[in-house]
């Protein structure tokens, strides 16, 4: 039977090698990049590049990649900005802010990242089969929540955004509402990715050395 992760592969393969915009700082702004995944190491790489005269791919720039993330117990989120744009949230703690060409695009990209992430979440080889399968249940539950959280946020900022008179959605108190949702979704995504860490790390103390 095909696995989770062939059958997401398979189906988007020629967007999980492509043109993304990269949220660098506020000062420099949204970035053209191009970012490939290699799912069999968990990796996820982008390249300064070109953009092309035609519709080709565009020219990249190096042979070395601009830098580079691992999945592994990473959290993929679409963004409430817009429908284009979704983060990277590293287990490391580090986030990439990326946009796809479309919302299409964008539900590709997130679902074949999920689909190497499930693949390469097993952070907890050192533990006992069934403390495996708990830790394992729990941080996939934890998961499932914070996607949860992340479409209902999306959701408040969009009734507010949609709000008729008498009600503004320019309101002090209304917008004030979205930023603390907002904050509070990527500062739970923030403990998520620490929490995840902080195992991988007790993990690699109790593997025995020779």
């Amino acid at each position: 039977m095909e696995s989770n992760l062939s059958r997401i592969l398979n189906m988007n393969r020629h967007q999980l090698s492509g043109q993304l915009y990269k949220y660098t700082n506020v000062t420099k702004g949204w970035q053209y990049r191009w970012f490939t995944v290699d799912a069999q190491a968990g990796l996820l790489s982008y390249y300064l590049c070109e953009p092309a005269n035609d519709d080709s791919n565009p020219n990249i720039v190096g042979n070395a990649p601009r830098g580079q993330v691992h999945l592994a117990g990473a959290v993929i989120c679409p963004s409430d900005e817009d429908s284009k744009t979704f983060t990277v949230n590293c287990a490391s703690g580090d986030m990439m802010k990326l946009r796809a060409g479309d919302a299409r695009a964008r539900q590709e990209w997130v679902d074949g990242l999920r689909a190497i992430v499930e693949s390469h979440s097993n952070t907890t080889a050192s533990l006992a089969p069934r403390d495996q399968l708990a830790a394992h249940d729990a941080f996939g539950a934890a998961r499932q929540q914070m996607q949860q959280c992340e479409l209902s946020n999306a959701a408040l900022a969009r009734a507010i955004e949609n709000l008729t008179t008498p009600l503004s959605p320019t309101d002090p108190d209304l917008l004030m509402l979205k930023a603390l949702s907002a904050a509070n979704t990527h500062c739970l995504l923030q403990c998520l990715g620490l929490l995840q860490r902080h195992n991988e790390l007790a993990d690699a103390r109790l593997e025995p050395t020779f």
